[in-house]
């Protein structure tokens, strides 16, 4: 085939950008539970509310999005929901600490985000919205609380939805009452579907499963299957504050717990954890793991990287727990990853 001179300079110019301008990658972090209320607020105080970020921060920041689920409404107003055990309300310096840290996009669809109730809520999203972070899974209705998050980044778009399947159900949004986005298969399925439709990829975000139990539960296998059969590319899992396995399925990746994060507690079972990297790059796709260390003796409320074997030892447990699913994570150049 004979090149006509202009597409010769059309293709001497591409040869001649930077690799990253040809092919950009693009970086989707995902962290566990935040919740930096209650009993050690006033501990977290004294040192600054960036201060349990700030060990993993620069990692936060290489994202094109940060995704965390936020476990407490940020309000000074509200009713507080006393038919439960334990209720937060996290003071309004935590927003603009939230984006310091690197994290701009926060799933409220979850068991705290109602503890005061709309009013908080609504006091929640305002505090939110200033600090320049966005949220999925919660809203003044049904319908806004079912409402994606859009984003173009480097030319693709991708699609966030979050979704609660934790008690009390009167914390689920109706018609025209606030609170969160029930994970009902009818309605997941339908909003993945739609936003499936305008994008390139869907991620997902469920509130589920037993506390404190690494197991995963049967219901929650089929609803990630059919959540990725609906066209969701990655689920994200919290609530249970520890870490569970992980899954492959089809085309998609299922992290069925994230485990805490920053998260107001001296647990002695929450003792890990990991960000969540998603790569996305010219068609390849693969999810990096980096593990954390979150054991209070050890860290106080910063969580701490790991590297070595104590991050091998992480990534040993992770194994352990995704035997059931045949899903491995390997350690390749010191990265742990899997393709999906």
């Amino acid at each position: 085939m004979k090149l006509t001179a202009t597409t010769f300079m059309l293709i001497s110019a591409l040869l001649s950008l930077p690799l990253p301008l040809l092919a950009e990658e693009i970086i989707i972090n995902a962290v566990g539970d935040v919740m930096l209320a209650g009993r050690w607020a006033a501990t977290i105080r004294k040192s600054g509310y960036d201060f349990p970020f700030r060990a993993v921060s620069a990692e936060l920041k290489k994202g094109d999005i940060t995704l965390a689920n936020l476990e407490t409404p940020i309000a000074r107003s509200g009713i507080e929901f006393t038919e439960k055990k334990f209720r937060f309300r996290a003071e309004p310096a935590i927003a603009p600490a939230l984006k310091l840290a690197g994290i701009n996009l926060v799933t409220l669809a979850n068991n705290h985000s109602m503890d005061f109730g709309g009013t908080a809520l609504t006091e929640t999203l305002q505090y939110l919205e200033a600090s320049g972070i966005a949220w999925i899974g919660a809203g003044k209705n049904l319908s806004e609380a079912r409402r994606a998050a859009f984003y173009t980044i480097k030319g693709k778009k991708f699609a966030f939805l979050g979704y609660s399947l934790t008690q009390p159900t009167e914390f689920f949004a109706g018609t025209s009452r606030p609170g969160t986005a029930p994970g009902y298969e009818k309605i997941f399925g339908e909003d993945i579907a739609n936003a499936r439709k305008l994008v390139d990829h869907v991620i997902v975000s469920f509130h589920w499963g037993t506390e404190g139990k690494t197991s995963v539960q049967a219901y929650q296998r089929v609803i990630a299957h059919k959540a990725v059969d609906a066209g969701a590319d990655v689920i994200i899992g919290h609530h249970p504050h520890v870490l569970r396995g992980v899954e492959r399925y089809k085309n998609g990746i299922i992290f069925y717990s994230l485990g805490n994060f920053t998260f107001a507690s001296k647990s002695r079972t929450a003792d890990s954890s990991a960000i969540i990297r998603l790569r996305f790059n010219n068609g390849k796709q693969e999810a990096e793991l980096l593990p954390l260390d979150i054991l209070y003796r050890r860290v106080g409320f910063q969580p701490q990287l790991l590297s070595g074997k104590p991050a091998a030892d992480v990534i040993a447990r992770l194994n352990k727990l995704s035997q059931p699913f045949k899903t491995e994570i390997r350690i390749l150049d010191g990265r742990c990853m899997v393709p999906f």
